[in-house]
């Protein structure tokens, strides 16, 4: 079968996979997002985990059918803007060209979490599932529908579940909006909640757990260690996450009526059964009909879901899709 590369595209990680058209992994390389360079740094950062990754399936990268990437930001035609989870990436910028003229292949480009559902749907956790959610915690929160198979695109933006509103009048979002979910459980968005309380004389080991560990960032990881040592400043912030996943969710569920709720991204994944029970818990108060809930489990591709899923567009054929 054709190898095809895949690359999953995050606010703190890249994480590059060769695959088959089973999803099978052959080779994979992981680094660290650029927090500096815009999306140029970026850019050249995908080419080298893509190359990395070839080498460990022991292929050139020129033999690869092709190379799909899932972006967070808005996507078109090639392009991705408003990426604001990126560094310094507002405007278009013309990414699969960009990877294309540097790898030597084509470069198909699509939303990231669209791409990971897209993969838990025909690969992992929603084999058999007639419709389904799935929402991606981690830097931001970002959600996909799969109906029949299908993932539902409305007019180009459907599943943006994280800019749903969980709080009128709430913290500000990056999307400039007031209440969005993401403003309380995206990790970017609990990590300058997190600096705001330290300068208010909040106690909380985050920080140095971060500087310890060399992360740019507070990752999945740090955000883990913190809670397993009963850190406050975590606990109550992890708190407000769940609490906004269960609004946020349980709206989508009332309007949706989908059959299973799939958990992934970087918080997603890492806290694994644990967040899949909190969520279910916190999602049941808000829902419509509670005698009977959506099934809530964790995706199944774990970490190279969005890789494989990306990999995934090389041959995606045009009727996968569903537009309004």
């Amino acid at each position: 079968m054709a190898l095809r590369g895949g690359v999953d595209l995050g606010g703190t990680k890249i994480e590059a996979v060769v695959a088959d058209e089973g999803g099978h992994v052959s080779g994979r390389a992981r680094m660290p997002t650029p927090t500096q360079g815009g999306p140029q740094a970026v850019a050249s950062a995908i080419t080298a985990a893509m190359r990395e990754a070839a080498t460990g399936a022991g292929v050139e990268v020129q033999t690869l059918a092709g190379v799909g990437v899932g972006s967070p930001g808005t996507v078109s035609d090639g392009t991705v803007s408003h990426a604001r989870n990126l560094p310094d990436w507002e405007d278009a910028f013309p990414l699969a060209e960009t990877v294309g003229a540097a790898l030597g292949v084509p470069v198909e480009v699509a939303n990231d979490v669209s791409v990971a559902v897209d993969a838990e749907a025909a690969l992992g956790a929603g084999r058999g599932r007639r419709s389904l959610l799935g929402v991606w915690w981690g830097t931001g929160v970002g959600g996909s529908i799969v109906v029949e198979g299908k993932r539902w695109l409305g007019r180009g933006a459907a599943g943006e579940i994280g800019h749903m509103v969980v709080k009128m009048g709430g913290r500000r979002c990056d999307c400039g909006n007031r209440g969005c979910l993401e403003a309380y459980a995206g990790r970017g968005s609990m990590e300058r909640r997190a600096r705001q309380l330290v300068e208010r004389g909040e106690k909380t080991d985050l920080f140095e757990l971060m500087e310890k560990h060399g992360r740019p960032r507070l990752t999945s990881g740090i955000w883990e260690r913190a809670l397993d040592k009963g850190d406050k400043v975590a606990e109550q912030l992890i708190d407000e996450a769940y609490a906004a996943l269960g609004a946020g969710i349980g709206s989508a569920v009332n309007l949706t009526d989908v059959e299973a709720v799939v958990i992934g991204g970087g918080l997603g994944t890492r806290f694994g059964d644990r967040a899949v029970t909190r969520i279910a818990s916190e999602m049941h108060p808000h829902l419509f009909v509670r005698e009977r809930p959506p099934d809530v489990i964790p995706a199944e591709l774990g970490d190279l879901g969005g890789a494989i899923g990306a990999s995934l567009l090389v041959s995606a054929a045009p009727e996968k899709q569903v537009t309004a």
